[in-house]
């Protein structure tokens, strides 16, 4: 009869966790989510300092610096306008819970200016984060979750902040978007004689000359 039950047991068990065919609990998953900084073609940025604050109130600094994401795609037209791709080599933000709120520096290279905001990340975004690392893509479900949960800063002209991150499909998510102010004290604050981290690049500045800087569209 105890060796009955034992296998009705078992197989309750095996039932409960073969009821969610996307759940991901199996999967490997990193312990870390990662922070990455993408830009537009042609619109270089030097990020010069991040932070992170996470929703327990933790502050982690220098969570990320360096180049961002881009490119300068040898088309003839124009491609500067919205985000055509997001992605970037992330880093991660080792003891971190999820972000409530997220600090970034950077100097727009296209424009010669310098800018720094706090970003607000809204619930949608955490939910989509854990999702990502917790669930197996419907269209896909015989293939394992994300290893690690992932948002992207797409840092353009004019002080613009997309927020992204990615879901279960690892499809990018626009989560929320800010206005950076300018920083009066310029680049590398004041500490590099108003030198930018690099000049504008040929391509960049033959694409600026032809079609300028697109502002309003990101």
């Amino acid at each position: 009869m105890k060796i009955f039950v034992t296998i009705l047991f078992a197989l309750f068990i095996s039932g409960c966790q073969s009821a969610d065919p996307l759940s991901a609990e199996s999967d490997p998953r990193s312990s870390a989510w990662e922070l990455a900084f993408t830009e537009p073609y042609y619109m270089k940025v030097w990020v010069e300092d991040s932070a992170v604050e996470d929703i327990n109130g933790n502050l982690f600094r220098r969570t990320g610096s360096g180049t961002a994401a881009g490119g300068e795609p040898e088309t003839g037209e124009e491609s500067a306008r919205g985000w055509h791709a997001v992605g970037a080599a992330a880093k991660p933000v080792i003891g971190a819970d999820l972000p409530k709120r997220i600090y970034v520096r950077w100097q727009s290279i296209a424009e010669s200016q310098t800018y720094r905001v706090w970003i607000d990340v809204p619930e949608e975004a955490r939910q989509l984060m854990a999702a990502s690392v917790n669930q197996r893509c419907p269209e896909t479900p015989d293939e394992q979750a994300s290893y690690s949960a992932s948002i992207y800063l797409g840092l353009a002209p004019g002080g613009v902040v997309q927020v992204f991150v990615r879901d279960s499909c690892h499809r990018p998510v626009k989560v929320a978007k800010a206005k950076a102010e300018i920083d009066p004290l310029g680049p590398s604050q004041g500490k590099n004689g108003g030198r930018y981290a690099y000049p504008v690049s040929e391509k960049a500045k033959r694409y600026i000359d032809k079609y300028g800087i697109p502002y309003g569209s990101w």
